[in-house]
């Protein structure tokens, strides 16, 4: 279950269910749409992800960016912090947990951004190697 992709894949189902329950299925489709900005930067980074990725295919790619591996510890006592100053800034239970969406996707989009990256920096050197 370390595998990120796996993770979010998991967190997104928890994340849409959570709020199925608290605020039901009109209101959570309403939550996403208020979203759309960011799941449109999503998209586009998909898209340029996707661009060297297919490009790139045939060639060995080098990890410019190395994993980052924070401890569950740490990334727990992140969350937590990000909860607490939430829940009062949110007015409550509710409002804290309907930023959970829009930290789903920001993590999406930095886990997408920096394999992008990586693929770009290899995309530069093939280019210049021809």
């Amino acid at each position: 279950m370390n595998n990120p992709k796996n993770l979010f894949i998991a967190t997104f189902i928890i994340i849409i269910s959570t709020y199925l329950y608290i605020f039901g299925e009109a209101k959570t489709i309403q939550m996403i749409k208020e979203e759309y900005l960011y799941l449109i930067a999503l998209l586009l980074v998909c898209i340029a992800f996707l661009f060297f990725k297919f490009k790139l295919k045939e060639y060995e790619i080098i990890e410019f960016i190395p994993t980052n591996n924070f401890s569950l510890k740490s990334t727990i006592i992140l969350f937590a912090i990000f909860e607490v100053v939430d829940y009062y800034s949110e007015d409550g239970f509710k409002g804290m947990i309907s930023q959970w969406f829009i930290y789903w996707v920001f993590g999406v989009i930095a886990l997408v951004l920096t394999h992008t990256l990586n693929y770009y920096k290899n995309y530069q050197i093939l280019q210049k190697v021809k």
